[in-house]
């Protein structure tokens, strides 16, 4: 921290009145009279977020190049290891809450609404913490072309997540209905399926693998990190999907039946527990999400 001490005169000595002194101070000190002084304070312009957002902020220029990239194992091991480590306070997590509490949406249903705050933001990359109230969801949705990392910072969650099931021979996922009124349903493994509670280690998808399409739901009220890579756009939408039971479908069509085969299905997604259709929709008209300014320091 820099102090500088300005006075009110200018160059040369001070006139006699402001140089004489009188001895009507207590204890006899001696006192300028007339003299005006004035302290102004220079905040030092290193001072910034905490450490472990600027790693992170380092990292994330690293690792993405903007779409149709994928981060290199090193990098993604990286940014893993960062938010592994990272915790409330490392994002000013108290002062997000408190913008998030403070702030006035419109609410066009009783559920509770559902707050994000984009901490930085550029063509490749977007680092956003989300505020989930107790018993809200984010619902099944894509990250096309996207690469996530989602640290559970606060609070309790349930997260399901999918990747397409493609053929034996890497082609497209495998398709049923579609014609006249039929519902067009694509096949998927499941890949998470689980109860998260802070703190824990980050969660990472990728375009084709991870889990690409994830659902979120509270238990309690949770706050989750994302970086996402490159992140939303205009062109850069996400798709909602509602998940159906395999088993069900799988035995009322035979067209699933042809597209679940044997000879279709890695050894790894026979059980058909671990598969499902996932049907397209439209946002839930129940879902509410807000955006909110970030009040922590910049990151640089």
């Amino acid at each position: 921290m820099k102090t500088t001490v300005e006075g009110s005169g200018g160059g040369g000595g001070a006139p006699a009145a402001v140089k004489r002194r009188r001895r009507d101070a207590p204890g006899g000190r001696r006192r300028s009279v007339g003299v005006s002084v004035r302290r102004r304070v220079q905040v030092d312009a290193t001072t910034t977020a905490p450490a472990p957002l600027q790693s992170l902020l380092a990292a994330c220029r690293r690792a993405f190049g903007g779409p149709g990239t994928v981060p290199a194992p090193d990098d993604v091991a990286l940014i893993r290891d960062i938010l592994d480590k990272m915790g409330p306070e490392d994002v000013h997590l108290r002062a997000v809450t408190k913008a998030a509490a403070a702030a006035s949406f419109p609410r066009t249903h009783p559920n509770p609404i559902i707050t994000r705050t984009t901490i930085y933001k550029c063509k490749n990359f977007s680092i956003v913490i989300f505020l989930l109230p107790s018993g809200t969801v984010i619902p099944l949705h894509d990250h096309p072309g996207m690469t996530v990392f989602s640290k559970l910072l606060l609070g309790s969650l349930h997260v399901t997540s999918y990747d397409w099931l493609v053929d034996a021979g890497g082609g497209p996922p495998a398709v049923v209905g579609g014609g006249g009124n039929d519902r067009l349903l694509r096949l998927a493994k499941r890949v998470v399926d689980a109860d998260l509670s802070a703190p824990c280690d980050a969660l990472v998808l990728f375009p084709e693998s991870g889990g690409n399409m994830h659902r979120f739901a509270a238990a309690t009220a949770c706050a989750v990190l994302d970086v996402l890579g490159p992140p939303y756009s205009g062109d850069r939408d996400c798709t909602y999907y509602q998940d159906l039971p395999y088993r069900h479908h799988h035995h009322d069509n035979d067209d699933a039946d042809e597209a679940a085969g044997d000879g279709d299905v890695p050894a790894t997604a026979t059980d058909g527990e671990r598969l499902g259709w996932l049907l397209e929709t439209r946002k839930p008209k129940e879902l509410q999400m807000y955006e909110v300014p970030y009040r922590g320091p910049p990151i640089l």
